[in-house]
């Protein structure tokens, strides 16, 4: 069944805290964003590419966590999700559907988690979190997740990212209308 839920806290929580910290520091040391990088990576190898559109790339994360974990990452440099446009949101609706529908294909209409990383709201508008990027990290769950990655945050995942980025580029390719 289906189970949402949208949270607001006081305090940023410390996965959250620990994201930002490495994309500051990532900006301060090379005076751009990480997720640029990634991006512009992964469109350039095409091995963890999925799929892309105008506005968006989806791509299979280096080193993922969970097997077919996916991310959507907005091609526009944004911190916020807030301040996507119009088009971005229905260009997100379209990519967002084709990559549920390519993981329903490709394990079986599997059950998953999926979050929005976003800066967070501090008082000011625009944020002052430029050195971040907004995007979507979707994480089906097909495995536990045991004593070995609570104790160490160490993460096992037996499906190379690359086989599921081209498992899920496969799925579909032609008839969802999208191209890498």
């Amino acid at each position: 069944h289906p189970h949402s839920q949208l949270i607001a806290l006081p305090i940023i929580p410390q996965s959250v805290a620990i994201e930002l910290q490495g994309c500051q520091t990532f900006f301060q040391y090379r005076d751009r964003c990480i997720f640029c990088d990634i991006l512009r990576q992964e469109e350039d190898e095409a091995r963890r590419l999925i799929l892309a559109s105008e506005h968006f790339i989806v791509l299979a994360p280096f080193a993922s966590r969970f097997p077919f974990e996916t991310w959507i990452v907005p091609r526009r440099h944004s911190p916020t999700f807030e301040a996507a446009t119009v088009e971005d949101m229905e260009d997100l609706a379209r990519v967002f559907s084709a990559t549920l529908k390519r993981l329903n294909k490709i394990i079986s209409d599997p059950p998953y988690n999926f979050i929005l990383h976003t800066a967070p709201i501090d008082g000011r508008f625009p944020t002052t979190h430029e050195y971040y990027h907004w995007h979507f990290e979707i994480m089906p769950t097909l495995i536990k997740v045991a004593g070995f990655e609570w104790g160490t945050g160490f993460f096992i995942n037996p499906v190379p990212p690359e086989e599921a980025a081209r498992f899920l580029r496969e799925a579909n390719q032609t008839s969802l209308g999208l191209t890498i």
